[in-house]
């Protein structure tokens, strides 16, 4: 018992992780983005929709966002689909806020 005591005096705090309740992988499916950026031939990149979603503040409670993937929904299509995955509690509370919420990427305006 006295070297747990002794311990416990020496301990970092910043080496403590955080406890959080069982988790589970969501996805979430944002479509309708168009494939160029506005005024630009150039296509939407995952660096781009990064960007645009931590600098949107209905995302601030998410602090696992694993991947982006942006999708072309048809080959000559000029429509994406982006698909990103969080890690949320399992009965999906952060998830289940974030649908029917809308945001910007660029000049255009989507619905998650």
């Amino acid at each position: 018992m006295e070297n747990v005591v002794k311990n416990v005096e020496n301990i970092n705090l910043d080496d403590i992780e955080t406890p959080w309740l069982p988790q589970s992988k969501f996805y979430i499916k944002i479509m309708g983005i168009p494939f160029f950026i506005k005024n630009t031939n150039v296509p939407i990149s995952a660096d781009f929709v990064e960007t645009a979603i931590k600098s949107n503040h209905i995302f601030d409670n998410l602090s696992h966002i694993l991947k982006l993937r942006v999708i072309k929904v048809f080959l000559k299509s000029d429509i994406v689909i982006i698909w990103i995955d969080i890690w949320d509690a399992q009965s999906g509370f952060k998830a289940q806020n974030l649908i029917n919420r809308s945001f910007n990427i660029g000049n255009h305006i989507t619905t998650i």
